[in-house]
């Protein structure tokens, strides 16, 4: 491997080779099964259907939490620094080619202990994120149907929708998957804005700036900080790459099409429905508009589900066989161990999701502890870390001390994250059950 240096403007020159030594896959030729044929549009579009899907259907209800003035701020706030870390994070991949997952990115930054903690939560966070668009899609469903069957009933058909999406071995066979999504999706956001638009909440209160509680406050701030969790899988897809040293281009591409749409789709949507809007925000709308929404938003949310569970999965599976010849040929114990993975992914996301009455704040749990490091704190620990082995040890840290500044406050961001974010769930999870709203698992 090359090694090349992050200077001052983070502007690397040279990199690794695309099959150099340590490269998780390797020299692919002669291979049955090929892992890098990702190009860089085809990554930013598979980025794009996972990180934009319904998440950002919760965003109007945190405009109407903190105001539009903060709410903006906060989104394209976020949206930049999103921008940054990933640049950190492809800098560290582009630097190791041997890692695939955060739990190697862990090894190097902390040994087995690092790299046991962040491929454990990479799991459980791709688990519960599955299970959190299995339950997107259920409502969507539940919509569409006029509640025809039973809500497990419905998760059940998401889940066998998203064992189907998550069973092909390389993410290449999901591109054309990836740019129907992102397409039917980015759709169904201007439908919404056209049904808000058609039928406006009467005597509507829609305000520049609010007075809110902590707890009110950052509940609700949770939703544009998750909306961009979507780092956890960068080094898998880098992974999955001709060329990773075209992934800024995705990341860039991912990070200004995302920040625009949640934009202005929660200002629209925020204005046009007031702070009586729901979440997610289509569930305001005049039935038929409220239907049609959810009905072209379905193939996003069971893709997304399928990318979450692919990745889980993927982690799992090159663990187990990386340097085998069961990672690129066809062999029946290869084959039999991604199916399993896939289908108990997938099995353990529904069970989750229908028989945890709590499942959704469980899924800001986890993303409080490990997807608010992925996005953001962990990339500061990759400054660092690159800092240190380019100079003179911590000597670097002083001469760029412009740079060690930030990531210390790159991690000082993603602690505060993690912890407040954790306040605000088990507080939610609290005042849900003193006020009687839990249901019972596998309700319908």
């Amino acid at each position: 491997m090359v090694k090349h240096k992050i200077s001052s403007d983070y502007n690397a020159h040279e990199v690794a080779s695309e099959s150099g030594p340590g490269d998780v896959f390797g020299n692919e030729a002669g291979h049955d099964i090929k892992y890098k044929k990702l190009s860089w549009q085809m990554v930013a579009g598979l980025m794009i259907a996972e990180i934009v899907s319904n998440g950002m259907l919760a965003l109007p209800y945190s405009i109407a939490a903190v105001g539009l003035v903060p709410g903006i701020i906060i989104i394209i706030f976020l949206g930049i620094f999103a921008t940054y870390t990933s640049w950190l994070l492809i800098e560290f991949k582009l630097r190791h080619p041997e890692v695939h997952n955060m739990g190697d990115a862990g090894q190097i930054l902390f040994g087995p202990i690092g790299r046991a903690v962040l491929a454990a939560g990479t799991i459980i966070f791709a688990v519960f994120a599955t299970g959190g668009q299995m339950l997107a899609g259920q409502i969507a469903l539940s919509s569409l149907s006029d509640h025809a069957l039973c809500n497990v009933l419905f998760t059940g058909i998401l889940a066998i929708a998203s064992v189907i999406c998550s069973f092909p071995r390389t993410l290449d066979n999901l591109k054309t998957l990836g740019i129907a999504s992102v397409s039917t999706f980015t759709v169904a956001a201007l439908v919404g804005m056209i049904g808000a638009g058609l039928y406006p909440t009467p005597d509507r209160v829609v305000v520049a700036t609010t007075s809110a509680t902590f707890f009110n406050g950052f509940f609700a701030i949770t939703n544009p900080v998750f909306a961009y969790a979507g780092h956890f899988m960068f080094f898998i897809l880098m992974s999955e790459m001709k060329r990773p040293q075209d992934a800024l281009k995705s990341a860039v591409t991912l990070q200004t099409f995302s920040t625009t749409l949640y934009v202005v789709f929660a200002v629209v949507t925020y204005v046009l429905l007031g702070d009586t809007v729901s979440s997610p925000s289509f569930l305001s709308l005049e039935i038929r508009w409220q239907k049609a929404a959810f009905g072209i938003s379905l193939l996003n949310f069971i893709l997304a589900g399928g990318l979450y569970a692919h990745t889980a999965a993927k982690l799992i599976f090159v663990r187990l066989f990386r340097r085998s010849r069961h990672l690129h040929s066809h062999t029946v114990i290869g084959w039999a161990t991604w199916t399993f993975l896939i289908l108990l992914v997938n099995a353990a996301a529904f069970v989750l999701a229908v028989g945890i009455p709590i499942f959704n704040y469980l899924i800001g749990i986890a993303a409080s502890l490990f997807a608010a490091w992925y996005t953001y704190g962990l990339a500061g620990f990759f400054l660092l870390h690159m800092l240190y082995h380019d100079g003179r040890g911590w000597r670097e840290w002083l001469r760029k001390w412009g740079q060690a500044t930030l990531a210390l406050l790159t991690i000082l961001l993603g602690a505060f994250i993690c912890i407040a974010g954790m306040y605000v769930t088990v507080r939610g999870i609290t005042d849900a059950y003193d006020q009687g709203t839990v249901m019972a698992p596998f309700s319908c």
